[in-house]
């Protein structure tokens, strides 16, 4: 499957027809879903239907949007109209189908694009693996035996195995980041607030999209971007276009800096190596300057864990599903409501670590342009888990695979990962890049410099690997 920005031009030039692409993403789905469990719901009427009428306006003369007849996922979080939404849980299984869609999904076919179906997420959003008693495992197109990470593995499994273009996903501790570095793709969390959520509870959660290139993800930011009244904390549509953007914005001269850990994380030397080798060919690319610095800052995963706990458990409640139907959930999100702040007090002191996870980050960017992390601290685990709890042989049951990424998370700060290379065992690995609040365009940007000097391969081979253990 080509790109998104590909697919579309073939498509509003009449070079292709969108019911001919959408065929083509069907063959794929029928080849490889079976093994990958990527789509967990699927409606090819719907996308036929669609389809047919962007075919139809392209011979009438009018242009059916920038995303005209691509074929896209909907990860199984979010509402896209038609198609239930499950949450990855036998709660939502057998729900009806929803009656509108969330607004990024709405801006995405308002532009041309075709939703398909639903994609496997793990539970409520609360696993680093994609592997629910609902739909199953998700499985990695790189290496069949691993995760394609969570909580958008279905998203990832799809994008990477070359199924659909691009898919939706959710961001809020790493959930586009991390399957972007396990799978080799682009996964950018924007500031918070770029993209209208769909949910306004949490705070820390933005909509995203997993893409094979930098320009597909500056297209579908443009699209998705602008305020709805639905969600406070929108934004005005910025007056930069990022697509131009990757192109053509001045970074040369930004100061940035490096850190394997954030001065608390535990991860695989072999990743650690892979992204600073990344992050140097970049910096040396963009004519960055790269200070000597030792970023540190207070760990994330300890603010994160007790403030999100408590809001899983707190919305668990309300539905009437903790503790009546606790028997149905998963373990993780067993655990995961285990984590909740027991008392105010103790929620009131994870709120204030936040406050002052602020100020740290106020201050590193005081002095700094932008921070190059690991975008996961190992490399992907077995398809159905565990999350590893040692790394690189310390204890990382307390920051997982993905310490890195809650930065960004809680701080509304846009971060980028961008595949970095591939350990011995040819597992793909991610470069974290982050930036100030509201400087998307520059994670953008370096992303596409990144990608035009160390290019990197758009989809995993076929076939795929064999051996699933």
């Amino acid at each position: 499957m080509e790109t998104a920005v590909a697919v579309a031009q073939a498509v509003r030039h009449g070079e292709r027809s969108a019911l001919d692409t959408l065929a083509a993403s069907r063959r794929a789905v029928e080849d490889l879903n079976a093994q990958l469990t990527a789509f967990v719901f699927l409606d090819w009427d719907a996308a036929e239907a669609a389809a047919t009428a962007i075919d139809r306006a392209v011979a009438a003369g009018r242009d059916p949007g920038p995303l005209a007849g691509v074929p896209f996922g909907v990860k199984d979080l979010e509402d896209c109209a038609g198609m239930p939404t499950s949450h990855g849980s036998l709660i939502y299984k057998d729900s009806p189908p929803r009656a509108a869609d969330s607004p990024s999904v709405a801006r995405l076919r308002a532009a041309g694009a075709i939703a398909i179906g639903k994609t496997a997420a793990s539970e409520f959003g609360m696993d680093s693996a994609t592997s629910t008693r609902a739909w199953g495992t998700t499985r990695n197109p790189w290496n069949l035996a691993t995760t394609p990470g969570g909580s958008s593995g279905g998203s990832a499994a799809a994008v990477a195995a070359g199924l659909v273009p691009f898919a939706t996903g959710s961001d809020g501790g790493g959930s586009v980041r991390s399957p972007a570095a396990f799978t080799n793709l682009v996964g950018l969390k924007p500031t918070l607030g770029r993209i209208p959520r769909p949910n306004a509870r949490s705070d820390v959660s933005s909509p995203g999209v997993l893409t094979t290139t930098v320009a597909d993800t500056a297209r579908l930011l443009d699209i998705q971007s602008g305020p709805d009244d639905r969600d406070r904390i929108s934004q005005a549509r910025p007056a930069i276009c990022y697509e131009d953007a990757i192109e053509t914005l001045t970074v040369h001269g930004l100061v940035a800096a490096w850190s394997p850990d954030l001065g608390y994380a535990p991860a695989e030397r072999e990743v650690v190596e892979l992204a600073a080798r990344a992050a140097l060919a970049l910096v040396d690319a963009a004519g960055l300057t790269l200070v000597d610095s030792q970023p540190s800052f207070t760990n994330c995963n300890a603010v994160w864990l007790p403030m999100e706990c408590s809001r899983l458990k707190a919305e668990l409640e309300e539905e009437s599903i903790w503790p009546a139907r606790a028997e149905l959930l998963s373990d993780m999100v067993r655990r995961a409501v285990g984590l909740a702040s027991p008392d105010l007090a103790s929620f009131l002191a994870a709120e204030r670590a936040r406050h002052a996870l602020d100020r740290e980050v106020a201050q590193f960017f005081g002095q700094h342009d932008i921070l190059f992390t690991p975008s996961v601290s190992c490399r992907a685990f077995l398809a159905a888990g565990p999350i590893p709890r040692v790394i690189d042989g310390r204890d990382a049951s307390l920051t997982g695979a993905e310490p890195c990424t809650m930065l960004a998370n809680m701080t509304w700060i846009p971060a980028i990962s961008v595949p970095a290379g591939f350990t011995s065992d040819g597992l793909p690995v991610g470069l974290q890049i982050m930036a100030r609040r509201h400087a998307d365009e520059v994670v953008l940007r370096l992303a596409r410099i990144l990608e035009q000097v160390q290019p990197w391969p758009r989809l995993a081979p076929q076939p795929m690997p064999p051996g699933i253990d």
